[in-house]
């Protein structure tokens, strides 16, 4: 009566989609993902930024890449090549 066989795990996803709909299922999906990750997190005391800290090889080095910011004109001013 397990869910060893593929007929009544297709059962259970069509019950499923039936009762919470499509649009709530990748929402559920999602939460249900976090709360498990957070479970397990607390369980290995790890904290978020031990674990996403990305391990590079040693001859893998990444440049940063430098943020482009707008510069704020005065309105008398004219463009450049005007």
């Amino acid at each position: 009566m397990g869910l060893d066989n593929p007929l009544h795990i297709a059962f259970l996803v069509v019950v499923l989609l039936l009762v919470f709909g499509a649009r709530r299922l990748p929402e559920i999906g999602r939460s249900l993902g976090s709360g498990m990750r957070e479970f397990k997190q607390s369980i290995s005391g790890e904290t978020p930024q031990q674990q996403q800290q990305p391990t590079l090889s040693p001859g893998s080095e990444q440049q940063p890449v430098p943020e482009r910011v707008p510069v704020a004109r005065e309105p008398s001013e004219k463009p450049p090549g005007a």
